[in-house]
């Protein structure tokens, strides 16, 4: 009997034509300090909670997404934004968990919008969710397919939540999957580094660095 998964393989290139980058909630809402998941805290509050992520946002996250997201204009792969935004002005159609949560952030606010460090091309897909996963929440499914894309890097915030979740759905859903974990952010290490070991078996794990000198290949491709 053959084996029909003979010769498949998790190791392939973000290919131009082929393949999106996903930045998954870098948002107003949590990924900036007067946004509104943090804006009402006290500071020795503000620290113990968010102290660590936000560090590791501002000067180690930030700066990686904005390098991958340059290489990947630089060469054509299409940049995919989702944040946290409901449809509505009260939330009423947000899934029964960020009701449960308090999570609202209401259509047309600032909280929804993507932080400016990473701001979308004007012609750049944002995609709004009202739920953790953007591909149950949204129709990135469709929009993907739609474009041509069979092979996804993701990267973002939390690590352990929605950006997990973006992980193990995109996978079920037959997609190639690239985590960046140095351009994702959580509340504290640990949970980034049980994050990363409990999805690793979904997806390739490259560092900015690396997924960066990927992509350039095919500049110098385009250029020869």
């Amino acid at each position: 009997m053959s084996n029909s998964s003979a010769g498949l393989t998790r190791d392939v290139p973000l290919e131009p034509g082929r393949a999106a980058l996903l930045i998954v909630d870098v948002q107003n809402y949590c990924c900036d300090r007067d946004g509104g998941a943090v804006k009402d805290m006290a500071e020795a509050d503000f620290q113990a909670q968010y102290g660590e992520y936000f560090e590791r946002l501002e000067n180690q996250a930030i700066p990686n997404m904005q390098s991958l997201i340059n290489a990947c204009r630089e060469v054509g792969v299409e940049v995919i934004y989702t944040v946290i935004e409901a449809l509505t002005r009260d939330g009423r159609d947000r899934g029964l968990d960020y009701k449960i949560t308090g999570f609202l952030v209401p259509r047309g606010s600032r909280d929804g919008k993507v932080i400016d460090a990473i701001a979308p091309g004007e012609d750049e897909i944002v995609l709004p969710k009202s739920a953790s996963s953007v591909f149950n929440a949204t129709n990135i499914e469709y929009v993907l397919r739609n474009l041509g894309v069979e092979r996804l890097a993701i990267c973002g915030v939390y690590t352990d939540q929605c950006v997990e979740s973006a992980v193990r759905d995109a996978c079920d859903r037959g997609f190639l999957v690239t985590l960046v974990p140095d351009a994702c952010a959580t509340t504290s290490q640990s949970a980034h580094d049980n994050s990363l070991k409990a999805i690793k078996g979904y997806c390739r794990t490259l560092g900015t660095a690396e997924l960066v000198a990927e992509l350039k290949t095919y500049r110098q491709r385009r250029a020869s």
